[in-house]
């Protein structure tokens, strides 16, 4: 079974400058992985390479086993691959259900689809009529998230989903996450800061470190992982 995401020898980065620096990663069907590290060491600049919104200059980016290096954006998320940047991307001045419209191919599963996403956040069919920009900060991230489940993706590129959201909020996430992991067999790839919130949901993390992999392995209940992290993350 091929793995839903393997990176091999990545390089990347922005007018001539390398980012993202012969970075090798895998994300298996079913598997959260956590890519963590703090501001400006390329995380996002990883997912947006990945998701073909920026050009790789060395290596391969695989999804699924097809390799989708050069393609367009449009065309890896076609592959069942959902995308949640860390910039609140919303059409503010569409409606909720607008906004969560677009995450499907096809609009006749909206109904269906609806339903499932409001089982997970109860809050969205209350508001589907009301114009995304006027949601507050947490509903804007559920609805981010809605907008990439709706599509029942394979594999989810989540970048710092619980930045500024108050614990509840954030809680509420890493169930969701977890379950749809569980249940549907998922796979994600999320970028993140919050160390304590991104191991509580990865099966796996990786530590990057002015775009290279500095450590990973695996998160195993009742190990120090997150002190060793963190530690990680401090020297």
């Amino acid at each position: 079974m091929p793995a839903a995401l393997e990176i091999n020898g990545l390089s990347s980065g922005y007018r001539g400058a390398l980012v993202v620096r012969k970075l090798s990663l895998e994300v298996q069907q079913g598997e959260i992985v956590a890519l963590l590290g703090k501001n400006g060491m390329g995380k996002s600049t990883v997912l947006k390479t990945v998701m073909g919104l920026l050009a790789a200059t060395a290596g391969t980016v695989k999804i699924l086993g097809d390799e989708v290096t050069s393609e367009p954006a449009y065309r890896v998320a076609r592959r069942a691959v959902a995308y949640s940047p860390q910039e609140r991307a919303l059409f503010q001045d569409l409606s909720v259900e607008q906004n969560l419209q677009l995450g499907l191919a096809n609009p006749r599963d909206f109904s269906a689809q609806i339903a499932r996403v409001g089982s997970i956040f109860p809050v969205l069919p209350q508001r589907l009529k009301q114009r995304a920009g006027t949601l507050s900060g947490g509903e804007q991230k559920m609805l981010l998230v809605a907008r990439a489940l709706i599509s029942r993706p394979r594999l989810m590129l989540i970048d710092e989903i619980s930045e500024g959201l108050q614990p509840s909020v954030i809680e509420r996430l890493a169930s969701v996450l977890r379950a749809e992991r569980d249940s549907v067999g998922t796979a994600m790839l999320l970028v993140e800061q919050n160390v304590s919130f991104a191991l509580s949901i990865a099966d796996r993390y990786a530590v990057l470190k002015l775009g290279e992999i500095v450590e990973q392995g695996p998160v195993t209940p009742g190990d120090d992982v997150l002190q060793r992290v963190t530690h990680r993350l401090e020297v």
